[in-house]
Order: structure tokens, then C-alpha cells, then sequence
């Protein structure tokens, strides 16, 4: 069977020479569910821009639906983000926008410059923005500008614009940082939920290490860089979690119970 994804020895360094990530390597079936954990700065992030190609890779390999997108450019980069959607912890909406018009961006990846700039979407793209938006419970919300918007209805008009590219895989940075825990609920289940009825691979980076438990099928710890787990949620043990994070189970939990107030 044919990995959707392959990550082989990825390192990606900055001018100062440190290393973001270093000599990461793992696999991705199509359809799988993976939580990245790791503390601040671990380099969660840097490893699914890479993916994406937000950041160029300094080293390593990214494979994906067989074909190698390290270090493509150009016509090949935009073919390649096409299926690869991507949800942000600040949601990165245009904020004087409508919900729709933020949704139907899913579609510009499919349309030429002069269709984008002029809005030219198809009559069946709108009426798939229109049920997704349904789906998600946003449907009254489609006319508003998306600064009227609260933080958990913009991450939902986020998740149906990278429904919209049609991808087969979705990168996750963070997507419940900024919520409080009513609001994070919702949106993991949206995307658990929704990435499992298209059979849609799902790499989402988390600060929560019992939210990656509660929904990832497989979880990747990353430390200063480097991949120090790479198991099932049953295999966390609080041995590895004090390893991957460098301090106690109960100061972890200690922050965890602050970071879900704020």
C-alpha cells in the first residue's frame, strides 16, 4: 500500500544556523488522524509548513501521493496545495470579507488570476460552499463580514474554506489556541468528524496533550526539534510525556488547566 504521505529526514534551518527541526522522519496513511505535541517552539509549526511549502525545507524529503514536492516551484506548488488544506490558529480570514466570499478562497487554487480577481466562481462551488456552511451551522452567518464574526464560528468558516480545495489532506496549526474549551470542543469534533467521513489524512499540531489523546488515531511528540514518539495514544505513557516536554506531569497539567481557561 502507497504511504499518502512520506516525511524522510526533514531539517529545515533558519540564518542564525539553529535548527527549527531537525532529522524528522514519519509516515502518513490516507485517512489517519495525527496530533503533533510538543512544547512551545518545538517546531510543530515549521514541520506542516514544510509540508505545505509556507517554508522551503533546508534538507530531507517530502513525498506526497507519490509525488516529491521538496522542492518544487511555481505551476507544481500551487497543483500541490490544492490538496492540501490548511486551517490556522489565528484563522487568517479576510476580516472586511463575507463568510462566503472567505470560503469561496477554497476555489481560487482551481481558477486562473483573471477568474479570481473578478470572482468568477462556478454555480456548483457556491452551492457547495452553501451546504458546507450548512454543516458546520454558519448557513445565517454566510452575508456577514467575518470581523462579526466569534473566534469558534471563524475557525469553522476556516475549516469549510479548506473543505472547499478539496483536499486530500489537512494541516491543523494550533486550530483550538485561541478558544475557550465549549468552542475547541466543537471545532475538534468538526474536524475529526468531517476529516473521517471524506477520508481525509489530518495533521493537526496541539498544546493540549488530552485533547491529542482523546482524537488523534496516532501521536508524534517533537522536542528541540527532533521526533522523540511516534505511537498510538495508548502508548503515551506519562514517562514520555515528561520526556517530550521536559517537566512533571502535574506542572503540565498545571498549564494545561491555564491554557484552557485563557
Amino acid at each position: 500500500m502507497n504511504k499518502h504521505l512520506i516525511i524522510e529526514h526533514l531539517t529545515k534551518s533558519y540564518g542564525s544556523g539553529s535548527l527549527a527541526v531537525e532529522d524528522i522522519s514519519f509516515e502518513v496513511d490516507q485517512g489517519e488522524f495525527i496530533a503533533i505535541i510538543g512544547p512551545s517552539g518545538a517546531g510543530k509549526s515549521t514541520i506542516l509548513r514544510c509540508i505545505n511549502r509556507m517554508v522551503e525545507p533546508t534538507d530531507g524529503r517530502i513525498t506526497f501521493e507519490g509525488n516529491d514536492i521538496s522542492h518544487i516551484k511555481g505551476k507544481k506548488i500551487r497543483e500541490a496545495r490544492r490538496r492540501i488544506g490548511m486551517i490556522f490558529q489565528h484563522y487568517n480570514l479576510a476580516s472586511r470579507l463575507t463568510v462566503m466570499q472567505n470560503v469561496m478562497h477554497g476555489r481560487l487554487g482551481y481558477m486562473s488570476t483573471m477568474e479570481g480577481v473578478l470572482n468568477r466562481y462556478k454555480e456548483e462551488d457556491k452551492q457547495k460552499a452553501v451546504k458546507f456552511l450548512e454543516k458546520v451551522g454558519l448557513s445565517k452567518y454566510m452575508y456577514r463580514r467575518a470581523s462579526e464574526l466569534s473566534g469558534g464560528q471563524k475557525q469553522r468558516v476556516g475549516i469549510v474554506r479548506a473543505l472547499m480545495q478539496e483536499p486530500s489532506l489537512l494541516l491543523c496549526d494550533e486550530p483550538i489556541a485561541s478558544l475557550d474549551p465549549n468552542s475547541a470542543k466543537v471545532i475538534m469534533d468538526l474536524i475529526r468528524d468531517l476529516t473521517h467521513e471524506w477520508n481525509i489524512s489530518c495533521i493537526v499540531n496541539l498544546h493540549q496533550v488530552h485533547v491529542a489523546k482523546e482524537y488523534a488515531t496516532r501521536i508524534i511528540g517533537i522536542r528541540q526539534g527532533k521526533l522523540v514518539f511516534n505511537g498510538s495514544p495508548s502508548m503515551l505513557s506519562n514517562d514520555v510525556i515528561e520526556e517530550i516536554y521536559n517537566t512533571s506531569i502535574e506542572n503540565l497539567m498545571i498549564h494545561e488547566e491555564v491554557a484552557d481557561v485563557v
